[in-house]
């Protein structure tokens, strides 16, 4: 009975070496995986998310700007 207990044993820690062997290897693939997703959108001049909202935000001002001397122009030639 004790060597079907040792089998069993190794058969357990065999199956438990091999799941830590797989998570690592997933883990590995996904860390290679998005360092190489990074780099291909790095050498596509993407822009971040804040860079797109700074700009928005400039071109909302100027947007603004513009309407406001639009207006003023308007009122100059009115009078």
């Amino acid at each position: 009975m004790q060597t079907r207990n040792k089998i069993l044993d190794d058969l357990s820690q065999l199956m438990t070496n091999a799941m830590g062997v797989a998570q690592g290897a997933k883990t590995e693939a996904d860390n290679a995986f998005k360092s190489l997703l990074d780099r291909w959108l790095a050498e596509r001049d993407f822009v971040t998310r804040e860079e797109f909202d700074a700009v928005r935000a400039m071109a909302q001002k100027a947007r603004e700007e513009n309407e406001a001397l639009k207006a003023r122009l308007d009122a100059l030639e009115s009078k």
